[in-house]
């Protein structure tokens, strides 16, 4: 059965960069959001094996919507995607219970690389 993924990105291009790439490597994507509180409900709906956040986002970043999703889910798997020069963000996101994280722009092979570590 195909991992579920949920995709958190404020920018369409990316999310469709990402489903892409998870789709041609045999992933479902269960569900898209734009900003944290939307990654938060949809985690309630959609119950993914992973989650891809990116960092920066509108009405609530990530490392918010992060924090808040390992609340109620400890073992929710997520990994951040930020942007070069994010780095202090990346750390604060490691430290609130993100698996890995991905750079922008995306690379296909590590995406997949990090969504199956993180999933082992």
């Amino acid at each position: 059965m195909a991992n579920k993924v949920l995709i958190v990105d404020d920018a369409a291009f990316m999310r469709m960069m990402i489903k892409d790439i998870l789709t041609k490597n045999g992933f479902e994507v269960v569900g898209e959001a734009q900003d944290g509180q939307e990654a938060i409900d949809k985690y309630e709906e959609t119950s993914p094996d992973l989650v891809t956040m990116d960092i920066t986002m509108p009405e609530m970043d990530g490392i918010t919507a992060l924090k808040e999703i390992k609340q109620r889910h400890p073992d929710a798997k997520i990994i951040m995607c930020s942007a070069m020069g994010q780095q202090a963000m990346v750390i604060d996101a490691i430290q609130a219970g993100a698996k890995d994280f991905i750079v922008k722009p995306f690379q296909a092979d590590r995406v997949i690389e990090a969504i199956q570590k993180a999933l082992d």
